[in-house]
């Protein structure tokens, strides 16, 4: 296993929490990461830009070392006009884990490491891995089949053992984990950390509606649906939420990938607003409760699972 060094001591169980588009805000992330596991937020949730700093004060203010430490999400596609501004306020910080997005720049990795931050990159195949590690990233994220937001399509089991043939650095995998049990199965795999998002969503402290997380809640898998209609990429929605949007799920046309506009993520924000991202692990999710409490849990079923592997 290849876990960073000052990540070493500083966590509870070797989970990532998702940096989730519109729901991760300092609340969750500081829950998070004092919960024990690794806190995240994209960058351009943080909207007029100059919110951002002010969360990274925040962050780096009320954090202390014996927390989890927390990670910004950059999406680094040439749509995102925010790059420059936001990559630059990163370093100004010094941003100890970078989550790089929709594409793997050599220049944002360059910076990073300039202050001894590292990336991790998130890939969807073996193809986008390489050119990730290639360009200079530290580790990859494995974005599995049944991931929430832009998720991929590939089993976790044929995803992790391709990477694994060639890299033996920081690998996270992403994909339907919302259970102790599920976190061991990816360690078993060969990952590192596992990669939580859609089940934290529905704690107290997600900035997410009461009804989004109430359909969590009430939702399996099957109330998962795939469509890159709302953002030109493929993702996974919870399908109540595009009906309410008064959509039909089963009748959804294709949209042109090519006309993909990440900023537009920052200003209008009806696709992740009205129609809900959400991965296909939430049949685990039973209740609306605070972060800690979700990762009490996890903890208490990583460890039996482990002991159940054991015996």
């Amino acid at each position: 296993m290849a876990i960073p060094d000052f990540l070493v001591g500083r966590l509870r169980l070797p989970v990532i929490a998702a940096p989730m588009f519109l729901v991760s805000t300092p609340e969750l992330v500081l829950a998070q990461c004092r919960a024990g596991v690794v806190g995240a937020f994209p960058s351009l949730n943080a909207r007029p830009s100059g919110v951002f700093e002010h969360w990274l004060q925040r962050l780096t203010a009320e954090l202390t070392d014996a927390d989890a430490p927390f990670a910004v999400n950059l999406i680094v596609h040439g749509s995102n006009a925010r790059l420059a501004e936001d990559l630059a306020v990163c370093v100004r910080y010094r941003v100890p884990i970078v989550i790089a997005s929709l594409g793997a720049r050599a220049e944002v990795n360059d910076a990073i490491h300039s202050y001894g931050g590292i990336v991790l990159n998130d890939v969807i195949d073996d193809r986008f891995a390489r050119k990730a590690i290639a360009k200079g990233a530290d580790g990859l994220i494995a974005v599995a089949a049944g991931a929430g937001g832009h998720g991929g399509t590939l089993s976790p089991f044929a995803l992790v053992a391709e990477i694994r043939r060639w890299f033996d650095g920081p690998l996270a995998l992403s994909g339907a984990i919302a259970t102790g049990a599920a976190i061991a199965a990816a360690r078993a795999l060969g990952a590192d950390f596992a990669y939580i998002g859609s089940a934290f969503i529905a704690t107290e402290e997600a900035n997410a509606v009461p009804a989004y997380k109430r359909m969590i809640v009430d939702g399996a898998a099957r109330d998962i649906l795939c469509s890159n209609l709302f953002t030109g990429v493929h993702g996974n929605y919870l399908r109540p939420s595009i009906v309410a949007a008064g959509l039909d799920p089963d009748a959804l046309p294709m949209s042109d990938g090519s006309k993909m506009n990440v900023a537009d993520f920052g200003s209008d924000a009806k696709a992740w607003r009205d129609i809900w991202g959400c991965g296909q692990g939430i049949g685990a999710v039973d209740a609306v409760v605070p972060a800690a409490v979700l990762v009490e849990r996890l903890e208490r079923e990583y460890r039996a699972a482990l002991a159940g592997l054991a015996g």
